[in-house]
């Protein structure tokens, strides 16, 4: 009913028609702070609530739903007001209607404890018409706390009350029940105050919680919503309408605002001052967990609807909304167990402080929120974005709902380079590195598209061809010295003789002076120049190179040997190949004209025009042909051109004093740059290490890096911190790839190349009797005649069964399959087959057939042998043992995995 000053305000507010002043007009009455209800049915209308309702619609910016005068709550959305409701003074709490029909149907509880039904705006429906204006009232009047609809049977409305010691707290009223005057006394109706009696209901279909107070409902969604918890004095408590006088309780003080995780039904949240606790109705005896409390008292908790696990918190007199996201903890395991918390805050507005939010029904991670003004902001908050990248290089996030995937485009057509970790694993599946006879094919299991690793695996497969041939002359004081790299041999060089050749092909002699020292012509064999042997022959390596098409780098190298006619040879060679160059014949007639004259035309022209020619190798022949004897930094600092080249021509044409100096120089410069070319200089020694390790800094290829350092490399190399790091880091790739036979193949290879490096044995089989490892006693009775092959691991069948412990003689366990002792080969088993050859891995030269092994579950502790295990979990996952309900294959992460890599 109205007051005088309600009817004086209705009039007030329907004759002003700016709606800004009649919401001031309205703030300037109301004492209470606002609250804020979102419709169930409608997604864009709310309600905000304090010393009246008012209904509004929430639309786009510039959309016909946001009219002029509109609220702005965002940039993108504005409110408009659509009709306030004053009939209800004194509002404590209000719920809004669940169904559909009727339309804005609400619920409000009053200070006196009465509950009234009223709507907002205009309805047709009838039955909206005979339910607002009917109110509810209790025997004593006291305050009404809380109100909850039932979900399911929406007739249903649970009102909590405040305490009285002769009337119960919690009372659920049926909507739909009629007024009966027989049951109630007159002095009753005369107080209700009404005069239409038939909308004054007084007898409540349920009531509970005597002699208590009630401070806050829920309905749980369970055993068809007839569940009720509702925060009492004290405790929480379930009241079960199918039989009322049971209650399930728990004595606590976090009894306020309870709510159910809408995504999780037994999970549920309440709070106390600054503390919320949340419970598993399962385990109702505690809480799960508490979260962090707050310095400040709580004022309103709430679920996400749109978000699994998320809980919202607000404290009083604050402008943050803290945020809680439990979705990776929704049930406890143990109770030692702590679950995962994410915690973070938002501030929707950072002016005002917040009085009450809503989220939005469905629009994902939406809230509105409202300030004791009434001022409203719309906010979404912002998802977490998780990363995944996959170890083979695929990018995932997640954002709200949605899953992002990104995968690396196959590079060519202008794409962008494959990331370094995509060509390993590539590499790795062509078997890079593994072949041990011609290294200098590793670089074309690479790709051979890479011009370092060629000169990489060349270099090392030079170095071990003249290790061979030192190893075969019986001259072992040298072998380290090869792999010590050029600038060590180098150092080492005495005996150095000067001559002077001829051009060939010319009885002109030249003022080019050559060096020559079994050291110096032990570099010009490692960089590929001159072959294996006495003799000083680059003739082989020009063929090869004429056979790559590699023909300005073949006369550039015949002409550094002096032989100008074998140059020109190569140069129109090359022009008149297939897709050759014209351009070379032109570079063969400028040669053909070569004069030693300092002050000839030719020499002249040639030193102004040679840089002008694209062509290294080119710009290189004339700037040797046009330099100061003994002064070829042209040929020497030219970065385009092949390290080995230029270390080879410096070994020929500079002194003893130039020549270390520049081998330091650009040792430096390859470290510096991390080039592996420059391996040829440093060899695998410390300053091998050094290079490589600038060289992973700046690619992360540290598959190349542990083939490299375990060739040929001193033991105090290899067990230098950062190659132990690179050899682990791509064992751990491997395994991260499923690539576990092509790990187990590293494991070998590197054995051979690193004796220390081998593993010892981690895994014995003991005698469950006297303890004595079985492998282990075989092995230390030779007077048997007996190898460890045949206790378990051979599978041979003509070779004798041994089933019993060789140390005590006590039995072997049995197969639980076969039930023959362990030690039998599986292939003198009934029951094995085509089946069980399938288990058996393809290895050559193996040490057991895997059919054989001893194979056992470390949670039942049943087992028998791995053939028969394997077979027996391909078709069932629990275990072969009678009345075993243990899952023993499922125990194991790895248990179902399968291998990448193709053996």
């Amino acid at each position: 009913m109205k007051n005088e000053s309600t009817l004086k305000l209705d009039l007030f507010l329907r004759s002003t028609p700016d709606r800004h002043l009649q919401r001031t007009a309205v703030v300037m009455m109301g004492s209470s702070k606002p609250d804020i209800l979102w419709s169930p049915h409608h997604a864009d209308r709310y309600v905000i609530c304090d010393s009246e309702l008012s209904l509004y619609r929430i639309g786009a910016v510039g959309t016909s739903e946001a009219k002029a005068g509109a609220l702005l709550l965002s940039e993108e959305t504005a409110a408009t007001l659509l009709a306030i409701n004053s009939d209800t003074p004194y509002m404590k709490c209000v719920a809004w209607y669940p169904k559909h029909e009727p339309e804005c149907l609400l619920a409000v509880g009053q200070a006196n404890g009465r509950v009234v039904l009223t709507s907002l705006g205009q309805s047709h429906n009838s039955k909206c018409k005979e339910l607002v204006g009917k109110e509810f009232v209790p025997k004593h009047a006291r305050q009404c706390n809380t109100l909850a609809w039932n979900p399911v049977d929406s007739n249903w409305l649970a009102a909590g009350l405040d305490k009285h010691r002769a009337d119960f707290s919690v009372l659920i009223w049926d909507i739909s029940s009629k007024y009966s005057p027989e049951a109630v006394p007159a002095e009753k109706l005369r107080l209700s105050g009404d005069a239409d009696s038939g909308m004054v209901v007084t007898k409540p279909l349920y009531e509970l919680g005597q002699n208590d107070a009630c401070l806050s409902l829920c309905w749980l969604p369970r055993d068809h919503q007839k569940l009720l918890l509702a925060g009492m004095h004290r405790n929480l408590a379930i009241f079960d309408l199918r039989n009322t006088s049971q209650k399930t309780f728990v004595n606590t003080k976090a009894i306020q605002g309870v709510t159910v995780d809408p995504y999780f039904q037994d999970r549920v949240a309440s709070f106390f001052e600054g503390q919320v606790a949340i419970w598993d109705l399962r385990r109702f005896e505690k809480p799960v967990f508490t979260l962090t409390e707050q310095p400040k008292p709580l004022t309103k908790v709430a679920w996400c609807p749109t978000r699994m696990g998320l809980l919202a918190t607000l404290t009083r007199d604050s402008n943050v909304i803290r945020l809680y996201d439990m979705q990776h903890a929704p049930t406890p395991i143990g109770d030692e167990t702590e679950p995962t918390i994410i915690e973070r805050g938002v501030q929707p507005c950072s002016e005002n402080v917040i009085s009450s939010f809503a989220w939005h029904p469905s629009t994902q991670n939406r809230m509105v929120v409202v300030s004791p003004n009434r001022a409203m902001s719309d906010f979404t908050v912002f998802e977490r974005i998780s990363l995944a990248w996959s170890s083979t290089t695929s990018l995932m996030w997640a954002c709200g709902r949605h899953l992002y995937e990104c995968t690396e485009e196959s590079a060519g057509g202008g794409a962008a380079e494959k990331d370094i970790a995509t060509k390993m694993r590539e590499r790795a599946q062509s078997r890079y590195g593994h072949d041990t006879v011609q290294l200098w094919r590793n670089h074309l299991l690479a790709g051979g598209t890479d011009p370092q690793l060629r000169s990489l695996w060349y270099t090392l497969h030079f170095m071990q061809q003249y290790t061979e041939d030192l190893e075969q002359r019986q001259q072992g004081n040298k072998q380290s010295l090869i792999y010590s790299g050029i600038k060590n041999i180098i150092k080492s060089s005495s005996g150095t003789t000067e001559s002077r050749r001829c051009w060939k092909g010319s009885d002109r002699p030249t003022d080019v002076a050559q060096y020559h020292s079994e050291e110096r012509s032990l570099a010009l064999q490692l960089c590929g120049w001159i072959s294996r042997g006495p003799d000083i022959d680059v003739e082989p390596f020009l063929k090869s190179l004429e056979q790559e098409g590699e023909w300005e780098r073949a006369a550039s190298v015949a002409l550094f040997n002096l032989d100008i006619r074998r140059a020109i040879q190569i140069l129109n060679k090359g022009a008149s190949a297939e897709k050759g160059d014209l351009n070379l014949n032109v570079v063969a007639m400028a040669l053909s004209g070569y004069t030693d004259e300092k002050t000839s035309l030719w020499r002249e022209m040639c030193s102004s025009l040679r840089l002008q020619l694209k062509k290294p190798y080119l710009c290189v022949m004339f700037a040797f042909l046009t330099s100061e004897p003994g002064s070829y930094d042209a040929v020497l600092y030219e970065s385009r051109v092949a390290v080995r080249d230029r270390v080879a021509f410096a070994c020929m044409f500079l002194n003893d004093n130039q020549l270390p100096r520049y081998i330091d120089k650009l040792t430096n410069e390859m470290k510096e740059a991390g080039n592996l070319e420059g391996i040829l200089l440093t060899g695998l020694t410390k300053d091998g290490v050094d290079l490589m390790e600038s060289y992973v800094d700046r690619t992360g290829d540290v598959q190349t890096a542990s083939f490299c350092m375990l060739r040929g490399s001193t033991p105090e190399v290899v067990k230098d911190p950062r190659v132990q790091c690179w050899i682990e880091n791509y064992r751990n790739l491997l395994d991260a790839w499923r690539f576990w036979h092509k790990r187990a193949e590293f494991d070998i290879h590197r054995s051979k190349l690193d004796p220390s490096s081998k593993p010892l044995a981690q895994v014995f089989v003991s005698c469950n009797f006297c303890g004595k490892s079985i492998s282990f006693s075989c092995s230390a009775m030779p007077h048997q005649g007996r190898g460890f092959s045949q206790y378990g691991v051979s599978g041979s069948p003509t070779k004798s069964k041994v089933t019993s412990c060789p140390g005590c003689r006590k039995p072997l366990p049995r197969c639980a399959l076969c039930l023959m002792n362990m030690g039998t080969p599986v292939s003198t088993c009934t029951g094995t087959g085509k089946s069980d050859e399938k288990v058996d891995l393809p290895r050559d030269k193996k040490l057991a057939q895997f059919n054989n092994w001893f194979t056992w579950c470390h949670n039942c502790r049943h087992g028998g042998h791995a053939g028969h295990m394997l077979s027996w979990f391909r078709d069932h996952s629990e275990c072969p043992v009678s009345a075993c309900t243990c899952k023993c294959m499922q125990l194991d992460t790895t248990g179902n995995l399968q291998p990448s890599d193709n053996v």
